[in-house]
């Protein structure tokens, strides 16, 4: 089980600020509901969620509306460690990994913050990467630096260990969902492009450092259709030549995609040019400062292999034809499939207010995931997929649905009552 070794429980919110969201509700009835649908949200044990959740839907308060407004409301955080914490472990398949993190001494529990995770290079920890990093952001960041041996974070261990830093930290600490960032130098840049193309709608922004993509992964950089990019490189990078990054903005350019490349000229007395001048700092930070995530754009794009078949924002892929996919390694299998690039795409557009609109390729059923945000739930749905009609018709929020998402998700910026599955037919022979 994946864990945070020194784990500090959170206290579970029932008190006047849920109460004054839910007036119109008994005081009594509320707490017992708030206590279960947030005991079924944290319940690390799969049999304890399974018996939470008939007691929930049994609970004839229990409306979309009420149960949103108990998501959403969350938890009360309570008073933790601040300032540098170098020493912590998490743990991924029974393997602990070291853990570094910077909460400024200002911290107040009741105030979201952002949060940036960096990813270090080969030769370096999260340790030292995070001496680097808490001097570089202000007083409402908090600052995480996970290690992993050689920096290799083009694993698929690596990849669980960054996404669990992130959900053990939201849990322990009040980050502000909209607000997490994900940065790297070298391997960790990387890793950055590799974990933020994979699960883009995680987050506000990618920094990635003098780094770069092998061409077979070029594909997935549709994926940051709705992720705004920073990218830095050294013009003299002997070690990540900097065409590397070139060749990701000519990709991106292709694809119309918004970002900011500063290629600067600067040399370090032991790195050369392979590193991180701090003439850089400042129009990054105030890069970081103004991104905020967009929880429910309109237009999604996705593209998978088949070992990366988890929900993107609100569609997932559940089915495909024979595709590409990657190793445990995610970037040292080159076969045939691999190399002719053959990957899932999907993309989505919720055109007026009840219309979506689906282009698919190697795709044989998805899922759409919807709420009130995006569509009007009373008037009739359609959805066309390749140019022909998939769906029409009411659909009905579920209270189920919801919870079960929005445990999958750990998410309040989106909570989905809907889940809508479409097969895609098969084009005439």
């Amino acid at each position: 089980m994946i864990a945070w070794i020194r784990f500090i429980s959170v206290a579970v919110v029932l008190g006047g600020g849920l109460e004054s969201g839910l007036a119109e509700v008994p005081a009594p009835v509320v707490e017992n509901l708030a206590s279960l649908v947030v005991r079924y949200l944290e319940a690390h044990d799969s049999d304890e969620a399974a018996q939470l959740l008939p007691r929930i839907l049994s609970d004839k308060s229990a409306t979309v509306e009420t149960v949103s407004r108990i998501v959403k409301a969350g938890r009360t955080y309570q008073n933790q460690p601040v300032g540098s914490l170098l020493d912590e472990q998490i743990a991924i398949r029974g393997q602990s990994y070291p853990l570094s993190l910077f909460i400024p001494p200002t911290y107040q529990a009741s105030k979201a913050y952002a949060l940036v995770v960096c990813l270090h290079g080969f030769g370096f920890t999260g340790k030292e990467y995070l001496e680097r990093w808490r001097i570089r952001l202000g007083e409402d960041y908090l600052l995480v630096c996970p290690s992993y041996p050689s920096g290799a974070w083009f694993t698929r261990r690596a990849e669980e260990l960054v996404l669990e830093t992130i959900q053990q930290t939201r849990h322990r600490y009040h980050v502000d969902p909209d607000r997490v960032f994900l940065t790297g130098m070298s391997n960790g840049g990387i890793g950055t492009w590799l974990i933020g193309m994979h699960h883009a709608p995680l987050f506000a922004g990618l920094a990635p450092m003098a780094s770069g993509l092998d061409a077979v992964l070029m594909p997935f950089l549709a994926n940051l259709r709705n992720t705004p990019l920073y990218i830095i490189h050294g013009a003299k990078d002997q070690v990540m030549p900097v065409d590397l990054s070139r060749s990701l903005v000519r990709e991106l350019d292709a694809l119309g995609y918004p970002y900011v490349y500063r290629e600067h000229q600067r040399e370090h007395p032991m790195a050369g040019g392979h590193y991180f001048p701090r003439e850089e700092l400042p129009d990054l930070v105030a890069w970081f400062n103004r991104q905020r995530r967009d929880p429910l754009p309109t237009s999604l794009t996705v593209v998978r292999d088949g070992s990366h078949f988890q929900s993107f924002n609100w569609v997932r892929l559940d089915a495909t034809d024979p595709i590409a996919a990657f190793s445990e390694d995610l970037v040292d299998k080159r076969d045939e499939r691999i190399k002719r690039r053959e990957y899932a795409r999907l993309d989505a557009s919720i055109v007026g207010t009840n219309r979506i609109e689906v282009k698919t390729e190697h795709v044989q059923r998805y899922s759409v995931f919807l709420n009130e945000q995006l569509i009007d739930v009373s008037k009739p749905l359609t959805v066309v997929t390749n140019g022909g009609l998939s769906f029409e018709g009411t659909v009905t929020p579920s209270v189920e649905t919801l919870l079960r998402q929005a445990r999958r998700r750990q998410d309040p910026e989106r909570l989905f009552s809907v889940h809508l599955t479409i097969a895609v037919a098969k084009p005439a022979s």
